[in-house]
């Protein structure tokens, strides 16, 4: 999660979501919609350091960010312990790598990814990206000069997240985070 923390802010939770929360849809739409909230998105502090953050009322319970990214950071390869999301650039550029194939979820340390699962998404001004429980990506600010800023959700609210590392085919589980380390 980002580096430096601000307080929640008070954003209004957004319309419906069924029985079981917000589709990825709904959650990509309050994410859209949030980063077009110039306000918002300007409230933000940045610093040229580490990632910022505030935590956001997400739609229907679910968890939201809104994160700036200093030139050059990333978060490195990683999952959502099974929440589906979206996440939508407010201002600058994101480069979203992700993998085109269901991990298994427990049980190893590595595994060899077969050839064509590679994926690659620049976003920028308000375009984002919607995905389901198994998603594993990694994003990215490769501006040298430029802080881009991004709005994230998820549902259910993160329950943990998965770290990796990757040296070409070979992806490594490396950690479990939990929510008390980030929040």
């Amino acid at each position: 999660m980002p580096d430096v923390q601000t307080p929640a802010h008070p954003r209004a939770a957004s319309h419906g979501s069924g029985p079981s929360g917000p589709s990825a849809s709904e959650l990509l739409d309050f994410a859209r919609r949030t980063a077009a909230d110039t306000a918002l998105v300007t409230s933000l502090p940045l610093d040229p350091e580490g990632r910022t953050w505030i935590r956001l009322d997400g739609p229907g319970g679910s968890e939201a960010w809104l994160i700036g990214w200093p030139p050059g950071t990333g978060t490195g390869w990683h999952d959502h312990g099974g929440s589906r999301g979206a996440f939508a650039t407010a201002a600058g550029e994101l480069t979203e790598q992700s993998l085109a194939v269901q991990l298994p979820t427990d049980g190893w340390k590595t595994l060899e990814l077969a050839d064509g699962v590679d994926r690659q998404h620049t976003l920028h001004d308000g375009r984002g990206r919607a995905f389901g429980p198994h998603h594993v990506h990694q994003v990215l600010n490769t501006s040298a000069d430029t802080h881009a800023v991004s709005v994230h959700a998820y549902y259910p609210p993160l329950p943990l997240m998965r770290r990796y590392s990757r040296t070409g085919p070979v992806l490594r589980l490396e950690e479990v985070e939990r929510p008390e380390e980030w929040r």
